[in-house]
């Protein structure tokens, strides 16, 4: 999945973006709310984590013309301001989850987890698909009750082509989701990692539509 953070307060953000990577997230980091604006104006993310006091634009501009440009990213407000009235404010314009400083990774990420999952219109820790089960928690995959590994990147797609099921995902999708900004291998890596998951998982699971992309179609 991938993850952007938008807190200017550096040793924080590279603290969250640390967290998140071992927990097999992509993450982008912006130290401003106008930078902040312009990755979730113009990149794919499965969240977003947002301060609202920031240099430039703060939370609050940025959250409004997000909500204004239907950008459906699921946004949790990260912040010092906990007051109910700012809870509140936050909620009504469109944040998904609110939870004030100090605060414990682990809850951060938990949260995190849970708006994907609602966005996705999956909010079950587990999914299911044929005779594969994933334990989103664990990040544990099984087939006919037997554990398979995967490696991160192969989970991250699996996951991604799941939570779409009988909708095309194309290689550029899967592309912004597996890795950042600062962006990785480019030639046919993608389809290297769906051949590996297809051994793993069974040659039909996952289809492919020439030119297009991939799909779960069941």
């Amino acid at each position: 999945m991938r993850l952007l953070v938008v807190e200017d307060e550096r040793e924080l953000a590279h603290t969250l973006k640390d967290a998140f990577e071992e927990d097999s997230f992509a993450v982008d980091v912006c130290l401003n709310g106008t930078e902040g604006l312009a990755h979730l104006l113009d990149s794919r993310y499965d969240a977003a984590i947002v301060d609202i006091m920031l240099p430039g634009r703060d939370g609050w501009a940025l959250i409004t013309e997000v909500r204004r440009s239907a950008v459906r990213t699921p946004i949790l407000i990260l912040t010092a301001r906990s007051s109910v009235s700012d809870r509140v404010r936050g909620l009504n314009l469109g944040a998904d989850d609110y939870l004030g400083k100090p605060f414990a990774l682990t809850e951060v990420l938990a949260r995190v987890h849970a708006m994907v999952r609602r966005s996705s219109g999956h909010p079950s820790p587990t999914l299911c698909i044929r005779d594969v089960v994933i334990d989103t928690i664990a990040k544990q995959v099984y087939r006919a009750e037997l554990p398979i590994e995967l490696t991160a990147r192969e989970y991250a797609i699996l996951t991604l082509l799941i939570r779409h099921r009988g909708r095309l995902v194309s290689r550029d999708m899967i592309y912004s989701h597996i890795y950042d900004e600062s962006g990785g291998p480019t030639s046919n890596v993608i389809d290297v990692h769906v051949a590996s998951l297809r051994r793993k998982l069974g040659d039909d699971l996952i289809q492919t539509r020439r030119g297009e992309g991939y799909i779960i179609d069941v």
